[in-house]
């Protein structure tokens, strides 16, 4: 789906100060105190906050049951009051909230939502069934005094602006690199990898025809970074896709005297399309913020990644 399915891409209703942030538990618990401290990092902010009913349910590995995530979810989906939902973090479990969820409510009801690692599941199934424009930034956990300031400028200003061009920059000293010479233009959609791997073979796999492939991984080895890229190939996913981006594989220690980066050379670089790697996102230190859906360039002559249309709209009261 998406707008190769016939579903144009919508832009949920620009952030702005004083909005209400609905947060909720998506995938694995996270601890009370964490969430209050969190929470009152974004009242400091000029923010008003409501937490799900199940926000700080634990139930193992789990905050709460599919069906307790994905109720939260959708009520702060329907709720007209919320301007952006925020999940607590990732973990894993976001991927059984998906059954009970009804794209339709939340195509009419399009907001902010974002996050990354295992919220990936969602961010792309949002795009592809509702089309609606979500982000790959910053969840919960992340809104704390030590976040480096890039990170809220690319949050902020990726929720918040309504410029038609926003070049994606990483941060000083931290290069960019182009390994695949192309230009390409389309959606952007992915992230992280194993996450991505996840959604093949079922309801809720991700559609790369057409679009810029985003992936990054973290505390994976590089033989298990080569098994998932391997599985994305025979899966069709890099012939189907216009062009790469590779994040940083953050704390992912080499295997048989191959690193990250031989994997990257050794594999996706023969693939022969537009490769851009090496962007601060997902779980580094410093973390891009990526409109998924929306439409970019992606230009490795120049070196560049440039979001081509504003990620939100204006709201209409």
């Amino acid at each position: 789906m998406g707008e190769e399915g016939g579903i144009m891409a919508i832009r949920p209703p620009a952030l702005q100060r004083g909005d209400t942030i609905g947060v909720v538990a998506m995938g694995s618990p996270l601890e009370a105190d964490v969430i209050d401290a969190r929470v009152q990092v974004l009242r400091g902010m000029g923010f008003q906050v409501v937490l799900g009913r199940y926000a700080y349910t634990r139930n193992g590995f789990l905050a709460g049951t599919d069906q307790e995530r994905a109720y939260d979810l959708m009520m702060m989906f329907a709720n007209p009051q919320i301007n952006m939902i925020l999940p607590t973090r990732g973990g894993v479990g976001v991927a059984g909230m998906l059954p009970y969820l009804d794209f339709g409510i939340i195509q009419s009801n399009p907001k902010i939502i974002t996050g990354y690692s295992d919220v990936t599941f969602l961010l792309n199934a949002l795009y592809y069934y509702s089309g609606l424009i979500a982000f790959h930034s910053l969840m919960l956990i992340d809104f704390k005094p030590e976040t480096p300031a890039y990170n809220f400028d690319q949050f902020f200003t990726a929720v918040s602006s309504l410029s038609s061009y926003r070049p994606i920059l990483n941060p000083p000293n931290v290069p960019l690199v182009s390994r695949v010479p192309g230009n390409v233009t389309g959606p952007i959609v992915g992230g992280n990898l194993t996450s991505v791997v996840d959604t093949l073979g079922t309801p809720y796999e991700i559609d790369t025809r057409g679009k810029v492939l985003f992936l990054e991984e973290t505390h994976e080895p590089a033989n298990t970074v080569y098994r998932y890229l391997n599985h994305l190939k025979l899966a069709g996913k890099f012939q189907d896709c216009l062009g790469i981006v590779m994040g940083e594989c953050t704390d992912c220690p080499a295997a048989y005297g191959k690193s990250y980066e031989d994997v990257i050379s050794e594999f996706v670089v023969p693939l022969g399309k537009p490769l851009l790697t090496n962007l601060a996102t997902g779980h580094g230190h410093y973390k891009a913020a990526i409109p998924i859906g929306a439409m970019v360039n992606l230009n490795t002559f120049n070196n560049t990644l440039t979001v081509l249309e504003p990620a939100v709209g204006i709201r209409h009261i």
